[in-house]
């Protein structure tokens, strides 16, 4: 079993899009289940794990639902 990650082996998530953030957390294809789904708060729970603040993540689902097409949705 192995322990919680040190601080050190967490990814520096700055410089990253959206999508890297994500693929690099192994969270994707949540986050496009979840878009698919149009569930703006599993969205943004996903992006709040890869170190969006609650704003930030509520801006860009609120992006991505506005216009799902557009993102591949």
């Amino acid at each position: 079993m192995r322990n919680e990650p040190r601080e050190t082996d967490r990814p520096d998530y700055r410089g990253m899009t959206t999508n890297e953030r994500l693929f690099v957390a192994g969270l994707l294809d949540l986050w496009d289940a979840a878009a698919i789904r149009r569930d703006r708060n599993r969205m943004i729970g996903l992006l709040c794990k890869v170190e969006f603040s609650d704003s930030e993540a509520a801006r860009i689902a609120d992006t991505v639902l506005s216009n799902p097409k557009m993102y591949g949705f």
